[in-house]
């Protein structure tokens, strides 16, 4: 187990290098202005910059400043993030670029948990541990996001299956003010939350899924979920066998997409580090203008 330090000073220095490429602050308007339902208030205007969506443009500013704005907004009262995080032995497997699913997993959940904190919202986290409820309620602060990544680093990885719908379950029945719901898991994870379960947490809470590739049956260290060891590399290069699983696979990600699809939530894949925060921003968008009332 990694020093729980190590996570915060990677995600901290992996956010400042997004936002210097971006040339403007990735915490700057993007974030806070995402979860509608919430009073927002205009802050003011900038000058557009690439990668700006060209919906926050203000046309009629921009015609008499001869130049592109695009409008801020600043919500005028904080969130509640929660970060429900899968767990188990799947969790040891690679993604499709061949990184540890752990490592993205938690320095994703970091991520999410960085911004939060940045924008001054507190962070709290659910996981299934052994098949009970593993909660760290809502708290502001580095410490506190030190502690959720230091406690799920040393939980993620514990052997046989664990049942995410169950994590979401006790969050509909037992927290009532809204709150935002991020939810980090892989493919298997969403395919096995039924759509009454998805459809209850969304209508109380703002959802957002973010799935952490599977490497498939390639390669040299293939995890097996329901056999929980590593797939013998005979099995893993027969060509046949490996058509089969990438029929499956997709069946079960076009399952997936249709599911969250119908009930409004937004999700994203994410295969590696390097491209965490930049991913974490476009699921951001993506609920964004999803939920324009």
């Amino acid at each position: 187990m990694k020093p729980k330090s190590d996570y915060i000073t990677r995600i901290k220095a992996n956010v400042s290098i997004y936002a210097t490429k971006r040339t403007s602050n990735v915490l700057d308007g993007t974030y806070p202005s995402v979860f509608h339902g919430r009073s927002l208030n205009f802050e003011d205007l900038r000058e557009y910059v690439p990668g700006d969506n060209i919906r926050d443009i203000d046309w009629k500013s921009s015609g008499r400043a001869g130049t592109i704005l695009v409008k801020r907004y600043i919500a005028d009262k904080k969130h509640s993030i929660m970060l429900v995080l899968d767990t188990g032995a799947k969790m040891s497997g690679n993604t499709a670029e061949l990184e540890q699913k752990r490592e993205i997993a938690l320095r994703t959940a970091g991520t999410i948990g960085y911004i939060a904190y940045k924008n001054g919202d507190t962070v709290g986290s659910i996981y299934n541990k052994d098949g009970l409820i593993k909660l760290n309620p809502f708290r502001s602060g580095i410490p506190n996001l030190e502690r959720i990544l230091a406690e799920y680093d040393r939980d993620l990885e514990m052997t046989g299956k664990n049942s995410i719908e169950k994590s979401l379950d006790f969050i509909i029945n037992n927290f009532k003010k809204r709150m935002i719901v991020f939810v980090v898991t892989d493919m298997n994870g969403i395919f096995g939350i039924s759509e009454a379960c998805i459809k209850r947490l969304k209508t109380r809470h703002d959802v957002l899924f973010v799935n952490i590739s599977d490497l498939g049956l390639t390669g040299n260290k293939v995890f097996d979920i329901d056999g929980n060891h590593y797939v013998p590399s005979f099995i893993s290069n027969n060509k046949k066998l490996a058509q089969l699983e990438k029929q499956k696979r997709d069946e079960i990600t076009d399952s997936n997409a249709r599911k969250l699809l119908k009930y409004g939530v937004s999700s994203v894949a994410i295969d590696k580090e390097e491209e965490i925060v930049q991913k974490i921003i476009e699921l951001l968008e993506s609920h964004r203008y999803a939920n324009i009332r």
